[in-house]
């Protein structure tokens, strides 16, 4: 993975896009009190560390447990952002940017799951973090988004952070809690982000060809190219090419 801090950056501004929109519904408090209800037991029964991010206010409630007192975290109560900063800085570079890889290969994802089955899914991800006693351990990361009624905007997320004997082989999964089935999300999951298509003409936008080039090489009209490119901007929540093939290089799309 690269080593780039900016480039860890810039996938998180992409989450941004993706999971903040402001939007106060009446039906928004009860399900955030639902989630931090949660989160609040799990971390205390489980030991874990519990992070509720309130993605209409920009805003996180955490729960130490008894992982945050062996993190150095047992004062960690909020954070003024959906991101828990003093967790991720436990973390390397390389261990952030493979996070924000796997949660927006997580959110495009679900993006193929009628929406009334969406909430039935969860995160889970192996992650490394620095202990307070210096040592870096494994930890289990589950990740939960708690979605509004209709099942199209997500409220907020729960991020669990804690030890377990069951380790998974592989970096993430996307886990149906109604069938137990897990999909990794590992390179092959890459067209749940962007169509085989899509990363054909990514592949050759990368390359230096315009649209009328990309269009004779691949047999299609320039009008089909340019839609390409718009969804592929979409989808990556970018505004030009060039920062498109960059993100797409780093998730190995293309």
């Amino acid at each position: 993975m690269p080593k780039n801090n900016q480039l860890s950056s810039a996938h998180r501004q992409k989450l941004d896009k993706l999971l903040m929109v402001p939007d106060s519904r009446a039906s928004d408090s009860s399900i955030l009190q639902a989630a931090i209800g949660y989160a609040d037991a799990v971390a205390r029964v489980e030991n874990m560390m519990a992070v509720v991010s309130d993605l209409a206010n920009g805003q996180s409630h955490i729960v130490s447990g008894r992982l945050g007192h062996e993190l150095g975290l047992s004062a960690y109560r909020e954070e003024a952002s959906i991101w828990e900063s003093e967790i991720l800085a436990l973390m390397s570079p390389e261990e952030r940017e493979e996070k924000y890889i796997a949660e927006l290969r997580f959110f495009h994802y679900l993006r193929h799951i009628p929406k009334h089955r969406r909430g039935h899914y969860y995160l889970i991800s192996r992650l490394r973090l620095r202990f307070a006693d210096g040592n870096v351990r494994e930890v289990l990361h589950r990740m939960y988004y708690f979605y509004e009624p209709e099942g199209e905007r997500v409220v907020c997320a729960v991020c669990l952070y804690g030890l377990s004997p069951f380790v998974p082989s592989g970096k993430s999964y996307a886990v149906d809690t109604l069938t137990g089935t897990a999909e990794e999300l590992t390179v092959s999951a890459n067209s749940a982000v962007l169509s085989r298509r899509e990363r054909q003409v990514l592949a050759l936008i990368d390359s230096g060809l315009k649209s009328a080039e990309i269009a004779d090489r691949l047999n299609i009209s320039v009008h089909t190219v340019s839609r390409h490119r718009q969804e592929i901007l979409a989808s990556l929540q970018v505004k030009n090419s060039m920062e498109a093939c960059r993100i797409a290089k780093s998730m190995k799309l293309i």
